[in-house]
């Protein structure tokens, strides 16, 4: 199975160098990924090395901890789209799940889902399952169903889920068809990968593209 093109092909380390960055663009490129995922700080220069390709150009919001307040997260959502950015994996406030404050959580979901909706741009909702609870993952599925995120994702990719293959199926069987999956976190070999994509992941943020190919 060719799983190039659900990859997004990711670099998000706080000492990444603008070299690292240009050879991610340059790899996602040659490997035909489905898009690069990159620090705010490097859009400008992703956007210029991704000119006239087929990539998608993903950057991350209020990331890896998710509670800003919405004020900075939306400005973000913003400044990022205006630098190039196509697609926006926002971190939620996990504080406000873990505490059950579910209004304010959906009344978040809303505006950031909002945000990028009005500039045609896609939103993944970045869930940080591994540190939900079973009741708290569904009220928060509840929550997603309404609000229609393009994309429902697993992780920041710094708490990974344990059984990844089996949340992202549960994330199928609670989700209608019209929100898509991207697994992320651990995604280190090929075998995980297939068999995250038959469970129903539609995108995989990797750090380790390269090393799934070579597999």
């Amino acid at each position: 199975m060719n799983i190039k093109p659900y990859i997004d092909h990711t670099l998000l380390k706080a000492d990444s160098k603008e070299s690292d960055i240009i050879q991610l663009c340059k790899e996602a490129r040659e490997y035909g990924f489905a898009g690069v995922c990159v620090p705010p700080f490097y859009l400008k220069l992703a956007r210029l090395h991704l000119k006239d390709s087929d990539q998608l150009l993903s950057t991350v919001v209020s990331f890896p901890m998710g509670y800003d307040h919405i004020g900075p997260k939306i400005d973000s959502i913003k400044k990022s789209i205006d630098q190039g950015a196509d697609e926006l994996d926002a971190v939620i406030n996990i504080t406000a799940v873990k505490n059950r404050r579910w209004l304010e959580v959906e009344s978040e979901i809303d505006s950031l889902v909002t945000a990028c909706r009005i500039k045609n741009k896609t939103i993944k909702i970045i869930i940080e399952a591994a540190l939900l609870d079973r009741e708290e993952l569904d009220k928060l599925l509840e929550i997603l169903v309404i609000h229609k995120p393009n994309f429902v994702k697993t992780s920041t990719g710094f708490a990974v889920p344990e059984q990844p293959v089996e949340l992202v199926k549960h994330l199928r069987a609670a989700l209608p068809d019209n929100i898509k999956i991207k697994a992320s976190g651990g995604i280190r070999d090929r075998e995980t990968a297939l068999q995250l994509i038959e469970a129903g992941a539609e995108r995989l943020g990797t750090s380790s593209a390269l090393k799934l190919l070579n597999e």
